[in-house]
């Protein structure tokens, strides 16, 4: 697999060049955010290593020009911080994992591989449960007339949820299956990720498309006419 690295630390750069090199990885690398964004575009890359902390171009504007460039291209972030807020700007701004410094080769491995298995696993295109229609392609969300826009990652969140129509989902389930890995115990991203979905997709009057179980976790409860395609 091709990695980019976009990252300003030569040292870094060197670790993560030697340890992806050993496992059979090639890799490009790019000391600022906007040669990142150009190798991005221009290279046949499978994979971003992507440093929010950069010159020219921070990772955050980085991201959202490659996203713009190539949507479904796996970029995982890599900073110093550590804090939940700025995990849950990393993922909202479209980043696929996030890992923070410092880290272990191993657990950066596991985590590509988590990213590669689900950016090939097969989909079907679209799915629609009553009227919300998730066009799985070209990422369009619509209710009823209205169109809906989300994130990349609260569309991942809505897309598992509609995998799994009326089943109990724990945020530990959700959290491995859309982050690929665990946050501390004591993180709310999940919870703070529902409610970005509630506010968007959920009509007045109405009840919710994602409903809370106590104690258990959440449950996707499709409209009271759907019909699964």
């Amino acid at each position: 697999m091709l990695v980019l690295i976009v990252e300003d630390d030569p040292a870094i750069v060197r670790f993560l060049e030697r340890g992806l090199a050993a496992h059979g990885h090639s890799t490009l690398s790019a000391a600022d955010g906007e040669e990142g964004v150009r190798l991005a575009a221009e290279e046949n890359v499978e994979m971003v290593l992507l440093d929010i902390m950069l010159p020219r171009l921070d990772g955050q504007q980085a991201l959202q020009r490659i996203r713009l460039r190539r949507p479904d291209l796996p970029v995982l972030m890599l900073t110093a911080r550590d804090e939940v807020r700025h995990k849950v700007d990393a993922l909202d701004g479209g980043a696929d994992d996030y890992l923070t410094k410092p880290f272990d080769l191993e657990e950066l491995l596991a985590r590509m591989r988590a990213l590669t298995r689900r950016s090939d696993q097969p989909q079907s295109s679209r799915m629609e449960f009553g009227d919300l229609n998730v066009d799985l392609r070209s990422r369009r969300i619509r209710r009823g007339e209205k169109q809906v826009e989300l994130s990349s990652r609260e569309f991942a969140l809505l897309e598992y949820f509609m995998r799994h129509p009326g089943q109990v989902l724990s945020r530990q389930q959700i959290l491995s299956s859309v982050w690929d890995y665990s946050f501390d115990p004591g993180s709310n991203v999940v919870d703070v990720y529902v409610r970005y979905l509630r506010s968007k997709l959920d009509r007045r009057g109405e009840p919710s498309v994602i409903q809370t179980v106590r104690g258990a976790g959440y449950r996707f409860e499709p409209p009271a006419d759907a019909i699964p395609s």
